[in-house]
């Protein structure tokens, strides 16, 4: 009996490869076709893994070439901008600032207090999207933004997405930033760099609310001062 159950089980076995073999061998053949597709298409598109490294070299160059000598050593050794805010009496100083991240909004601060005032979120995408994403290398996008908000500060602000602090920004990183960028310009010999630069001679330290309407002027008037 036993004898005749295990002949039934290897023929049934037999009859079962016979029947899925065919099945196998035509899956198989579609991975393979489909593999040697994706090692085509990957060598019609010339796909390099450094590239990406090299477009980011390029965004560097061109970023130094475009800033001045503290701003690039500024981003060289911190990782981000800062810009002063352009309304106020350029005289006595801007009495308030950016900061400028890569792929983060520019967050708005004041640079006597370290107060954290608002988050403008803004993009500057690549359509032509050369590595397949219209993602700007991380140098290109801090030149973005510091060209835009320099060369016409109000209309940035205006068109940007405004949020309070702390939306996409970490406001503990940015005030580590803050203190990372204070210690930085006291450099040996006991001049902070910049400090005096432009006419921005920090003025005294301005109220919230003086430095909020100064800010409030970008969104067209007083009665839109942003909310920090």
């Amino acid at each position: 009996m036993w004898l005749a159950l295990g002949t039934t089980a290897v023929v049934l076995l037999a009859l079962l490869w016979d029947l899925a073999r065919p099945w196998l061998r035509r899956k198989l053949a579609e991975r393979r076709t489909a593999a040697a597709a994706r090692r085509e298409r990957a060598a019609q598109t010339g796909y390099d893994p450094g590239r990406e490294r090299r477009a980011e070299q390029r965004a560097r160059a061109l970023l130094r070439s475009c800033v001045d000598e503290e701003a690039w050593a500024m981003y060289r050794d911190l990782g981000f901008l800062r810009v002063w805010g352009g309304l106020g009496d350029r005289a006595r100083g801007a009495s308030y600032a950016y900061l400028i991240y890569p792929h983060k909004p520019i967050v708005a601060y004041l640079p006597q207090t370290g107060e954290l005032l608002n988050e403008y979120c803004v993009a500057f995408p690549d359509q032509s999207r050369p590595y397949g994403s219209a993602r700007l290398p991380d140098s290109d996008d801090v030149l973005a933004k510091w060209m835009a908000l320099t060369a016409d500060e109000r209309h940035l602000i205006a068109e940007a997405n405004m949020h309070l602090p702390g939306r996409q920004v970490d406001p503990e990183r940015a005030r580590r930033d803050l203190l990372r960028l204070a210690r930085w310009e006291r450099t040996p010999g006991g001049t902070r760099r910049g400090a005096h630069a432009e006419g921005h001679t920090p003025p005294s330290t301005p109220s919230r609310a003086q430095a909020g309407g100064q800010a409030g002027e970008l969104m067209g008037g007083a009665d839109s001062v942003p909310a920090a």
